[in-house]
């Protein structure tokens, strides 16, 4: 659920200079990825609901759910111009630690605590895909309300869905290949199909169409919203049977995955010395997921149950890092305050 707000909106933690004042299309654009942002959780939860309560509603969408998937990434390639590819030209190694961090601390986290629950061989590879996936598509709003380098944020989410194709398929086969089969050919060639092509043919509309596209930019945090929704009620009602024996377990899963995840990430940013709003962006870079890739892939190439941790994920991870965000952001001001105070 990528925003405008990642290029746009004013972010005085990245630079020791006051940033110009946003224009007013993207101060609305901005304000409506933040309500996006904090009503979608309420709204995936709602919707994994609706699943689990009328299963037979969703029951015939499953065939559906890659090209739901597809929607979600083209509104995302909407969101991007070129900015967010200069940046990581701009600073190669800070992009670089992202990546590297994304890539294995939540992949490791995913094999380590499904071994360490003693999850069954579906939820394990489930887990170990969702940690395997590229960056959450929320995560650079949720940057934004953390006072976190935005500019970082956008550069390691863009870079890690490119580079998805390369990377998701083969760390799955290698972390979640002794629980189940994986295809790792098959699930290559699904991801060029359903997020690359997706965000490059969203990308060339917004180059070419970029002044009306400007207008409806509003509006596609809410569109992802609402898609992944949609994703998150049909994988609930295929496993609607299992949930009640496994809820508890997956939940307590996907908790320490994110929450590891978005400690480890912030560790990181410290241990490298790339400064606090670095730092933040780095935690949910880290902790944050895109669980509708893994939702989508789950589905495809094991069975609607390993789709499940991927679903909570969706809910879990939007949660926590609307608090996580909230509670750095008081402490950086608080530590602005201190310091102008003397």
């Amino acid at each position: 659920m990528r925003s405008e707000s990642k290029s746009s909106a004013a972010d005085p933690s990245t630079t020791a200079a006051q940033p110009p004042s946003p224009s007013p299309e993207s101060t609305s654009t901005d304000r409506a990825a933040r309500r996006a942002v904090t009503v979608f959780p309420v709204l995936v939860l709602a919707a994994g609901a609706a699943g689990l309560a009328t299963p037979g509603t969703f029951s015939g969408w499953a065939p559906n759910v890659p090209y739901l998937l597809g929607v979600i990434m083209f509104c995302m390639g909407l969101t991007m111009t070129p900015q967010d590819f200069s940046g990581v030209v701009k600073r190669p190694w800070a992009v670089a630690l992202g990546l590297v961090a994304h890539y294995v601390i939540m992949p490791g986290l995913g094999w380590l605590i499904a071994n360490a629950l003693g999850l069954s061989p579906q939820l394990a590879a489930g887990v170990i895909l969702v940690g395997c996936a590229p960056s959450g598509t929320a995560s650079n709003v949720v940057t934004y309300l953390a006072r976190g380098d935005v500019a970082l944020s956008v550069s390691v989410a863009t870079v890690s869905t490119v580079l998805a194709p390369l990377v998701t398929p083969p760390l799955t086969l290698l972390l979640a290949g002794e629980f189940l089969p994986v295809d790792a050919g098959s699930m290559v060639t699904d991801i060029l199909k359903t997020v690359l092509l997706p965000v490059v043919g969203g990308l060339v509309v917004r180059l070419v169409a970029g002044r009306y596209i400007h207008r409806a930019l509003g509006l596609l945090p809410w569109l992802s919203a609402v898609t992944i929704g949609v994703i998150v009620a049909v994988v609930v009602a295929a496993s609607a049977d299992a949930i009640k024996s496994a809820a508890a377990l997956v939940l307590l899963a996907v908790v320490l995955h994110n929450g590891l995840g978005l400690a480890l990430g912030y560790g990181a940013g410290k241990v490298a010395r790339l400064g606090p709003p670095a730092s933040r962006a780095m935690a949910f870079e880290v902790g944050m997921q895109n669980s509708g890739l893994a939702a989508s892939l789950a589905a495809a190439h094991f069975s609607p149950l390993a789709a499940l941790p991927a679903a909570v994920f969706s809910v879990w991870h939007n949660v926590s890092g609307a608090v996580v965000a909230a509670w750095m952001s008081y402490r950086a001001r608080g530590a602005e305050q201190r310091a102008a105070n003397g």
